[in-house]
C-alpha cells in the first residue's frame, strides 16, 4: 500500500496498482445528519468500475463542495472504498443586527449562508465580502462585519451578521487635467459617475465604484473618438480618500491630439465574387466630415452584413486609418478579406442572477454550429446594451476544442429593472396639480416582457392603464403586447366624457434604425350633461347618442437614428401612421398622421443642441361625415401658449369642435444652465412653435363655428428642463404672438419632458 496527501485534513490510501483499482462496495462513516446516500452521489467512483487517482481528487472536491463536511478521509480496504468525514454544524438560523440602510430581505438574497444548510467557515468569508460588496454600492465601502455564532444543541448554531455600517462616503470633486477642446462640465455631463450634491441621496450616482469608473473611461474615449479626436487616451486616473471626511476626489488626465477630418475613404476586397466598388456605397462617412468612430463602426456592420448574406459568412472587415501627415485627415480603407473559417461551439451565459439565459441568447443571430461572424457577436453585444437590464456587458471569444471552434462567452451585470414612479403636472383653467403613480419592470421575471400599471388624475380628470409586452412573440424578434386603459374628464363647463378600452399591438424591426407596427384599437365612449340646452347640436348630438363605440386598425412607420434616447445630440426621429376606423362601431374615417424631429449639436463646447420638428395630419370621412370626437384637436403638446385643445375651429358656444387637417413647426434649442453644476440635470431652452387646424365634416345642426378656415398661430418662449430623479420633467412659458380671438391660452405649462 502507498499513501498520498490530497489536500489538507484529507488523507487517500491508494493500492499500489492505483490506475486499474476496482472496488466492490462503498463504507461511509460520520455522515450522521447528511446521510450516505449523499456522501455516495458525491463520488465519482462506483462499485464494479476501475479508478485512478484524479477520481479520487475529483470526489473529494465534489465532497468539500457541498459545504457539509469540514473533514474527508478516503482509502481502499481490501475491495472496499472507506470514506470517513465530520460533519459541519447546521445552521439554525440567520440574522443580521445593525442594519438600517440595507433591509434583512435584501442582505439575506445577497449571502449564501441559509437555516438548515451547513455551517462553513469558508461560506461565512465569503457572504462577509458580498455584505461589503452590497454596502460598497450604496457608498459606504467602510462598513465593518464581524459574526457571532450560538450553538442550540443538536449540532445546530445560530449565527449573526453585526454590521456596522459606517458613514457614506461622497464625490467632492471630479477634475481633469489636459482638456483643451471640451470644458470640464461637458466632460462632466458624459460621465454616469457625478460629484455629490443636493439630490445625491436619490440619485446615489456620487458613489465610487472601480467597475463604474471605466465605464466611464470609456464613454468618454468614445466621445472624443466621436467628435474627431482619434489619438485621444487617458494618461491616468488618480483616486483619492478622505478617510477623515469619507470624500473622494477623481482626477482624470487626458491627452486629446489633434482633431481630424475623413479623407479618402475605399473599400478593399481579396474575397472572389465580392467587388470592393459595389460596397462604397454602404460607407457612412464621406470626405470631409468630422472622423467619427460611430460612424466607421456602422459602416463596417453595413459591409458586414452585404458580404454575409451575399454568401461569405466567414468574411472579415477590417478598417484601417491612414493619417496623412499635415492635413489632419485620415483616409479610412476598408479591407474585405476571407477570414478564419472557424464555427460556434457553445455560447456560454455568466453572472446572470435575474435574467434567464435565453432572453440574453436569444439576442445573437448565432447558434451553437453556426459559423462564427465577429460583427454578429458585436451586434448581439449593443442589443443587449440597449435592452437595459444589465449595467454592464461584455462578450469574449476562447477557445474550442479544435482549432476550428470558437467559444462565446457573455458576461453580464443585471441591474434592478422595476421601478415605482411618482410624477406631477399642473394644469391651468381649473385642473390644478395631476399627479401620476406608475410601478413597471423592463424585466419582468427576469423574462424580458415590460409591464406597467399606472393611475394618474387631478381635480377633473381619472386615467387608469395596465400595458404588458412581449419582446419576443412566439420566438421571433416580434413585440406583442396589450393596453388597457380607463379615463374621466370632467374639465369642459358643459358635459364629462368617459372613455374605455383596450389596444392591440405588434411590432417588428426592419433595420437597426427603422420599425413597423399595427395596432388594433376599441374604445367605449360615453358623454354626459346634466345641461344639454347650453351645448352646441355636434355635443347635444353625442350626448342624447351615448354611448358610442369605435374600432379601428392603424399601421406605423417609425425611424430613430438618435445618438442617445434620453439627452440626444444628433439624429432623426419620425414616424407616420395611417388608421381607418369602421371595422365595426360607430366611427368611419380615415387618419394619416406623421412628425420628424431632427437633433444636432450647435455648440460641442458650450453643450447647445437644435432641434427642429414638423409634423401634419389629414382625416377622411368614409361615411359622409365624422363625430366631434373623431376629428383632430391639438394644443399645448404641439403648440406652446394654449392649452391642450386651445386653438382650431370651435363653437360659438366655445365647444370644441376640432378639425381635419393640422400642421405643426417648432424650433428649439437647449442648453446647460448656466452657473449651476450639469451634474444636477438642470438646462434651459428657448422655443418657437406654430401650428394650424382646420376644416370641418361634422353635422353643426345649421348653428355657427370659429376657425373653419385655415389660420396660423405661433408663440415663443423659454423653459427649465430638469431630469429628475422621479423622471424627467419641464416648466415652459410661452407667449403667443399670433393668435384668433376665441383660442385658449395657456402660458404656463408643467409636466413630463417628451423628446418627440
Amino acid at each position: 500500500m502507498s499513501a498520498g496527501v490530497a489536500g489538507a485534513g484529507v488523507v487517500v490510501s491508494l493500492p499500489d496498482d492505483a490506475a486499474a483499482a476496482v472496488i466492490r462496495r462503498v463504507e461511509v462513516k460520520g455522515a450522521n445528519r447528511v446521510g450516505a446516500q449523499t456522501v455516495k452521489d458525491n463520488l465519482t467512483i462506483q462499485p464494479g468500475k476501475d479508478f485512478s487517482p484524479s477520481d479520487i481528487d475529483a470526489s473529494v472536491k465534489r465532497l468539500y463542495s457541498t459545504g457539509f463536511f469540514s473533514d474527508v478521509r478516503i482509502n481502499v480496504s481490501g475491495g472496499t472504498l472507506v470514506v470517513s468525514v465530520n460533519e459541519n454544524q447546521l445552521l439554525n438560523a440567520v440574522v443580521f443586527n445593525g442594519n438600517k440602510k440595507l433591509k434583512d430581505e435584501k442582505l439575506a438574497g445577497v449571502v449564501q449562508s441559509r437555516p438548515l444548510g451547513p455551517y462553513s467557515q469558508a461560506m461565512i468569508d465569503s457572504d462577509i465580502q458580498a455584505i461589503k460588496k452590497a454596502y460598497a454600492a450604496i457608498g459606504r465601502s467602510d462598513v465593518t462585519i464581524t459574526t457571532q455564532t450560538y450553538n442550540v444543541g443538536s449540532g445546530r448554531v445560530n449565527l449573526a451578521f453585526e454590521i456596522n455600517e459606517g458613514e457614506r462616503t461622497k464625490i467632492t470633486h471630479i477634475n481633469f487635467v489636459g482638456n483643451r477642446a471640451f470644458g470640464d462640465t461637458r466632460l462632466h455631463s458624459v460621465l454616469a459617475t457625478k460629484e455629490s450634491g443636493i439630490l445625491s441621496f436619490i440619485t446615489r450616482q456620487d458613489i465610487y465604484d472601480p467597475q463604474k469608473m471605466k465605464a466611464d473611461e470609456d464613454a468618454l474615449r468614445q466621445f472624443y473618438y466621436n467628435h474627431g479626436y482619434a489619438d485621444f487616451r487617458i494618461v491616468s486616473d488618480d483616486v483619492q480618500l478622505n478617510e477623515k471626511t469619507n470624500e473622494y476626489t477623481i482626477t482624470i488626465t487626458v491627452e486629446e491630439g489633434e482633431q481630424y477630418k475623413i479623407g479618402n475613404v475605399n473599400v478593399q476586397s481579396t474575397v472572389p465574387g465580392v467587388n470592393g466598388d459595389d460596397l462604397k456605397s454602404l460607407i457612412v462617412s464621406r470626405p470631409g466630415d468630422t472622423y467619427k468612430a460611430r460612424d466607421i463602426e456602422k459602416s463596417v456592420s453595413a459591409i458586414s452584413k452585404r458580404v454575409s448574406s451575399a454568401g461569405y459568412p466567414f468574411a472579415r472587415v477590417t478598417p484601417r486609418g491612414n493619417r496623412e501627415v499635415g492635413g489632419n485627415t485620415i483616409s479610412v480603407d476598408y479591407l474585405v478579406d476571407q477570414g478564419e473559417r472557424a464555427y460556434v461551439e457553445r455560447i456560454e451565459i455568466r453572472g446572470n442572477t435575474i435574467t434567464r439565459d435565453y432572453v440574453i441568447r436569444r439576442e445573437f443571430d448565432l447558434a451553437e454550429g453556426d459559423a462564427f461572424n465577429q460583427e454578429a457577436i458585436l451586434e448581439a453585444k449593443r442589443r443587449l446594451e440597449k435592452l437595459g437590464y444589465f449595467a454592464a456587458v461584455n462578450v469574449s471569444t476562447a477557445p474550442g476544442s479544435s482549432p476550428d471552434r470558437v467559444v462565446i462567452i457573455v458576461d453580464v451585470q443585471d441591474q434592478p429593472s422595476a421601478s415605482f414612479g411618482i410624477g406631477a403636472g399642473y394644469v391651468t383653467g381649473g385642473e390644478g396639480f395631476v399627479l401620476e403613480a406608475s410601478i413597471e419592470d423592463k424585466n419582468f421575471l427576469g423574462r424580458g416582457q415590460y409591464i406597467r400599471v399606472a393611475a394618474s388624475g387631478g381635480l377633473k380628470t381619472r386615467n387608469y392603464s395596465l400595458s404588458f409586452t412581449e419582446p419576443y412573440f412566439l420566438g421571433y424578434r416580434l413585440a406583442a403586447g396589450f393596453d388597457i386603459y380607463k379615463t374621466t374628464d370632467s374639465s369642459q363647463s358643459n358635459y364629462t366624457f368617459d372613455t374605455e378600452g383596450f389596444n392591440l399591438r405588434m411590432s417588428a424591426p426592419i433595420t437597426d434604425e427603422l420599425t413597423a407596427s399595427a395596432t388594433y384599437a376599441f374604445a367605449k365612449i360615453n358623454y354626459k350633461s346634466s345641461n344639454t340646452a347650453a351645448l352646441s347640436a355636434p355635443y347635444q348630438n353625442v350626448v342624447a347618442n351615448s354611448p358610442w363605440y369605435r374600432s379601428s386598425i392603424a399601421t406605423t412607420l417609425s425611424y430613430n437614428s438618435l445618438d442617445d434616447q434620453k439627452l440626444p445630440h444628433d439624429g432623426f426621429v419620425g414616424n407616420i401612421t395611417q388608421e381607418v376606423a369602421g371595422l365595426g362601431g360607430d366611427s368611419r374615417y380615415y387618419k394619416l398622421t406623421g412628425k420628424v424631429r431632427y437633433y444636432h449639436t450647435l455648440s460641442d463646447e458650450a453643450d447647445i443642441i437644435g432641434s427642429l420638428s414638423v409634423g401634419g395630419g389629414v382625416m377622411r370621412s368614409l361615411k359622409g361625415g365624422t363625430l366631434v370626437f373623431d376629428q383632430f384637436k391639438i394644443g399645448s403638446n404641439e403648440i406652446r401658449g394654449f392649452s391642450s385643445t386651445g386653438i382650431g375651429p370651435r363653437m360659438a358656444n366655445g365647444d370644441v369642435l376640432g378639425g381635419l387637417n393640422y400642421f405643426t413647426a417648432s424650433a428649439e434649442a437647449t442648453f446647460p444652465m448656466p452657473g449651476i453644476p450639469e451634474d444636477y440635470g438642470l438646462r434651459g431652452a428657448v422655443f418657437a412653435d406654430a401650428a394650424t387646424l382646420f376644416g370641418n365634416s361634422v353635422n353643426l345642426g345649421g348653428q355657427a363655428a370659429n376657425g373653419i378656415n385655415q389660420s396660423w398661430r405661433a408663440s415663443v418662449g423659454a423653459s427649465v428642463i430638469w431630469a429628475s430623479p422621479f423622471g424627467p420633467l419641464r416648466v415652459d412659458y410661452a407667449f403667443p404672438v399670433k393668435k384668433q380671438s376665441f383660442d385658449q391660452v395657456e402660458r404656463i405649462k408643467f409636466g413630463i419632458q417628451t423628446n418627440f
